[in-house]
């Protein structure tokens, strides 16, 4: 869907981002992670043409994004910022509606395209419509944002640090919200981030950026277990790494025959959630639940193990 080919932009006689080249599947959600100056957002930025390049190329979809005007590029890639960027004069439904009514489209398709992304992000279209930005929360804020960003139906979303002004708590749900409505509509995303955790959690695969250049991008299991330089190893945590391995495999993957006591964890929570689960209850073993069925369960005795000897 995207194919960034030797992208260069210098500021002053400083490259802020140095001959960058990946290329980025359809449907597939990107994490471009590194120190702040690390080159990350103007990368970004310069996909939807908010920032020119000096140099390289960038196709979208196979098509060059220099072939269409930057306000009409823009309108067909959804960009969502920290800040959530909402117009303070507009409701939450014209937030929404901006892109769509830009392109044309009629009311009514608008009204229920509004209607259909305010019940996805669990916001009662009744209830949130004509409500004003300073009538939120800070997550629905963000949800918004996301929803006005969507709202065209784009192929392409682009994400700079959506979640970073949200607490911890609030950031999680965002954050599956995010891969809910990914699976749902298969959008391609690319989101920047400055925390390794985020980059883990949501990336099909994670570009690792320094000093304008980028230093690896592969899947999360690859860099943790595989980092290219010891910039990257230092960002993935060294003692961290055995435990970010741990959150990449489901429970199921540890499933046994047997009972255990105490309640159960899912099958497809992570094994890291596992093994902290049961070292907080001090529990031998856990009951794995799939389906509304205990299907066996998962020992700590092989969570340290597979944390002892990550694969």
């Amino acid at each position: 869907m995207i194919e960034i080919n030797g992208i260069t932009k210098v500021y002053e006689g400083i490259r802020a981002v140095d001959d960058v080249s990946l290329k980025i599947g359809s449907g597939e959600i990107v994490t471009v992670v590194g120190t702040s100056g690390s080159g990350k957002t103007t990368l970004l930025r310069m996909i939807n043409r908010l920032v020119e390049p000096t140099s390289g190329t960038i196709l979208i979809d196979g098509r060059d994004n220099r072939d269409l005007p930057g306000h009409e590029l823009r309108r067909a890639i959804g960009y969502a910022i920290q800040g959530y960027g909402l117009f303070p004069h507009r409701t939450v439904a014209q937030n929404i509606a901006t892109v769509p009514k830009l392109l044309g489209w009629d009311k009514k398709r608008i009204e229920s395209r509004v209607d259909e992304l305010l019940a996805l992000f669990h916001l009662e279209p009744s209830q949130f419509r004509a409500r004003m930005p300073h009538e939120l929360s800070g997550g629905q804020q963000q949800r918004i944002g996301v929803a006005r960003a969507l709202a065209a139906e784009p192929a392409v979303l682009l994400m700079d640090e959506p979640f970073g002004a949200l607490d911890p708590i609030i950031r999680g749900k965002a954050q599956e919200d995010l891969i809910e409505i990914q699976r749902r509509f298969a959008t391609t995303i690319v989101l920047v981030t400055h925390g390794m955790d985020e980059a883990i959690r949501l990336g099909h695969r994670i570009a690792v950026m320094d000093k304008g250049k980028l230093l690896q991008f592969a899947a999360p299991a690859e860099l943790i277990a595989h980092p290219a330089t010891a910039f990257v190893a230092d960002l993935a945590g060294r003692a961290d790494r055995a435990f970010r391995l741990l959150s990449l495999s489901p429970v199921v993957d540890l499933l046994e025959p047997g009972e255990a006591s105490g309640e159960p964890i899912g099958a497809q929570a992570s094994l890291k959630d596992a093994l902290s689960e049961a070292l907080w209850s001090g529990r031998a073993a856990l009951p794995v639940l799939r389906d509304g069925a205990i299907v066996g369960r998962v020992t700590r005795e092989k969570l340290m193990a597979r944390a002892g000897q990550p694969q």
